[in-house]
């Protein structure tokens, strides 16, 4: 029978509680340049997207001049390290999941839509980077989710097929990256919502499907 032997978790939203930080600091560098993002849109349209995305998605809907996308995405990276400093902390409910999961001999890893930089920073300012085996940022792939490509890559690096891996998201576009690469998934509302019983239910009910 086959087991699942892998979790893979996206990051903002599932393991950080990141995404108005993301709406705070791209707003403040559009702003720059007279240019905002409203709340409806950062949480319906632009959720889970790769910055440099959101950039060619205001070009083509609302005239952000494309040769601004460079400057922008370098100063939204800026911002949202900044912010990262002063508000990411450990959460003890994560810690405890991903300490199980490992000592039951699960393989780990995060793949995120989020630049390297800001994916390894928010980590180890969360005390959860000692549990991963891979890291998969939007530098390490062609193509961000809603396309497969970030799953793949890191089913790669752990060395699991589809069926033996569980995918923890929460927005549409990682869903849908989730679901085209085949694996199992656990979707959740809130970061609240990733706890140690809540994963294993999910483990549970993915090997009863296998």
């Amino acid at each position: 029978m086959t087991k699942i032997k892998a979790v893979i978790f996206d990051m903002d939203g599932v393991l950080i509680d990141a995404k108005d930080w993301h709406y705070e600091a791209l707003n403040r560098a559009l702003n720059h340049f007279g240019y905002n993002i409203s709340r409806y849109d950062h949480l319906v349209t632009f959720d889970g997207l790769p910055t440099r995305k959101k950039l060619e998605m205001l070009t083509r809907e609302h005239g952000l001049p494309p040769s601004l996308h460079c400057f922008l995405n370098d100063l939204k990276q800026l911002y949202t390290i900044e912010l990262v400093h002063a508000r990411c902390k450990p959460l003890f409910q994560h810690e405890y999941a991903l300490a199980n999961l490992r000592a039951a001999g699960m393989k780990l890893a995060v793949a995120s839509n989020s630049i390297r930089a800001s994916i390894e920073l928010m980590m180890q300012k969360s005390n959860l980077s000692g549990y991963l085996d891979a890291i998969v940022s939007n530098q390490d792939v062609k193509h961000g989710k809603p396309d497969p490509e970030i799953y793949l890559r890191a089913m790669s690096l752990l060395g699991v097929a589809p069926a033996e891996t569980l995918v923890v998201e929460d927005n549409e576009h990682g869903i849908a990256a989730a679901r085209a690469a085949g694996t199992h998934l656990m979707i959740v509302e809130e970061v609240t919502d990733v706890t140690w019983d809540n994963v294993t239910c999910h483990l549970k009910l993915a090997e009863a499907s296998l």
